[in-house]
C-alpha cells in the first residue's frame, strides 16, 4: 500500500498571485491616487461659462474663463456660472386699469454679463438664485406696474405699446443686477371667461347695431331717392304744361293728321267736331 502512494507525484499547492502580479496591482491602485490627489488641484471651465475662484470662502480676482486651471483643494473652490443666453418662461397674474384680471404667458432671453459675474454671485448667488430671487419676480413686477396703466381692451388693441414699455422697464431693473435682457415675449394674454364672454357679447351687439343703421340708412336714402323722383315727375309735368299752349296743340294735332276726316257718330246731344277750331280759315 505504501509503495502504491509513493508512485503518485505530490504537487505544491498553487499560490492565489505570483510576486510580479502584486507589484503591478499596486503600482495601478497608486496611480488611481494620485490622479484622484491631482485632480483636486485642477478646474475645468466649460465654453459658455465664467468661473469665479474662491479663497477660503473669499472672492479672487481674476475670473477663470474657459480651460483648464489650477487650485489649491480645501484652500480654493470654484463657482461656475453659465453665461450663454438662456430662456425662461413665466405666467404672470395682473390687473387692468379698469381692474380686469390679466393672465400673461410671458419668454424671456437674458444672459449675464460676463465681466461682472462676480458681482451677480456677491450679491445675489449661483444661477438658481439669480432666477429665483430676481427674474421672476421682476417680471411679475413689472408686467403688474404697466399693465395697470391699460384698460383691458387697449391691452388687446396697444400690444405692441405694452410690449415695448413693459420690456424697457425690465431692462432697467435688470441692468442693476448686470443681467442683460436679449429679447422678450409676450406669447400669450388672455382673460377671464366673464370677460371674454361680456366682450362676445359686445362685439355681437355691435355688429347688429351696424347692421341695423345699415338697414336704416338704406330706407332713407330710398325714401329720398323716391322723393326726388317725384320731385322730378312733377317738375317736368309742370314745365309740360306751361309749354303746351293751344296753338301748339293745335300744330301738334295738324302734323300727326293723315288728311281722312274722321267717321264721327253720334246724336243730338253731341257735336261734331269742328275743323274750324284745327285748321283757321284762310282769310
Amino acid at each position: 500500500m505504501a509503495t502504491e502512494l509513493q508512485n503518485y507525484p505530490i504537487h505544491p499547492l498553487p499560490r492565489s498571485v505570483s510576486q510580479p502580479n502584486k507589484l503591478l496591482i499596486a503600482r495601478f491602485l497608486l496611480g488611481l491616487v494620485l490622479l484622484a490627489i491631482a485632480s483636486t488641484f485642477l478646474v475645468i471651465i466649460p465654453p459658455g461659462h465664467q468661473g469665479i475662484l474662491l479663497t477660503l470662502g473669499k472672492m479672487q480676482k481674476p475670473l477663470l474663463g474657459e480651460g483648464l486651471h489650477l487650485i489649491l483643494p480645501v484652500v480654493n473652490t470654484v463657482e461656475v456660472l453659465n453665461i450663454r443666453v438662456q430662456k425662461r418662461e413665466i405666467e404672470a397674474e395682473a390687473s387692468s386699469k379698469d381692474l380686469q384680471d390679466v393672465f400673461t404667458d410671458v419668454a424671456l432671453n437674458w444672459h449675464l454679463i460676463p465681466e461682472t459675474v462676480d458681482q451677480v454671485f456677491a450679491k445675489v448667488g449661483n444661477q438658481e438664485q439669480v432666477v429665483d430671487h430676481i427674474i421672476d419676480p421682476a417680471i411679475e413686477e413689472v408686467l403688474k406696474a404697466v399693465l395697470a396703466k391699460y384698460t383691458a381692451e387697449e391691452i388687446i388693441t396697444k400690444r405692441d405699446q405694452v410690449k415695448r414699455e413693459v420690456d424697457t422697464v425690465l431692462i432697467n431693473r435688470l441692468e442693476n443686477y448686470h443681467i442683460t435682457i436679449d429679447d422678450l415675449s409676450l406669447v400669450h394674454i388672455h382673460f377671464s371667461k366673464g370677460f371674454r364672454d361680456a366682450v362676445e357679447a359686445k362685439q355681437i351687439a355691435e355688429q347688429e347695431a351696424k347692421q341695423a343703421e345699415f338697414i336704416a340708412q338704406k330706407a332713407v336714402k330710398q325714401a329720398e331717392a323716391m322723393v326726388n323722383l317725384a320731385k322730378g315727375e312733377a317738375e317736368a309735368q309742370r314745365l309740360i304744361k306751361a309749354t303746351l299752349t293751344p296753338e301748339i296743340l293745335q300744330k301738334r294735332a295738324i302734323e300727326k293728321w293723315n288728311g281722312n276726316l274722321p267717321l264721327m257718330v253720334g246724336d243730338k246731344n253731341h257735336k261734331f267736331l269742328d275743323l274750324n277750331q284745327i285748321v283757321p280759315a284762310k282769310p
